[in-house]
């Protein structure tokens, strides 16, 4: 990603690479992204599910750490480095069995080797169903291997 990119170009980007990814299979979709706040949407429906019917709470730590780990990406030289989650928590505040989720993470530290970001993923009525915060270890790219 490059940061000549307009906002939309950057959502777009992020929208194609991810289409084959767990994102495209959960449906998420990313709304805004820049260094200090990036939003997504996710459906709830059958393939975000648990056994019984209800949004799986591992489905909304993966928008979660979505939209905190492309927070750390545009806050970083991503030339030099890259960025993982490294630890995540999630409060479920109310089950939900259908409609749209909207994630919002922003910043609460960008240090050199840590981001730790605030989630707060609430449904078409503004109602809270999840809160997350999420630390993401930011790290050198590995060398390339010379070749011969």
């Amino acid at each position: 990603m490059e940061a000549e990119k307009t906002q939309q170009e950057m959502v777009d980007f992020l929208n194609a690479e991810s289409a084959r990814t767990v994102l495209g299979a959960l449906d998420i979709k990313i709304v805004e992204a820049s260094s200090n706040r990036v939003v997504a949407t996710m459906p709830v429906g059958p393939h975000q599910h648990q056994y019984l019917g209800y949004l799986h709470g591992g489905v909304s730590v993966v928008l979660a750490e979505t939209v905190a780990s492309i927070g750390s990406v545009m806050n970083i030289d991503q030339e030099r480095q890259l960025a993982f989650g490294q630890e995540i928590n999630a409060n479920h505040v109310r089950p939900k069995r259908d409609g749209i989720l909207t994630a919002v993470a922003t910043p609460l530290h960008l240090g050199r080797t840590t981001h730790i970001w605030d989630i707060k993923i609430s449904d078409e009525q503004d109602k809270l169903i999840c809160v997350s915060r999420c630390t993401v270890a930011i790290v050198n790219r590995p060398s390339e291997p010379e070749r011969s």
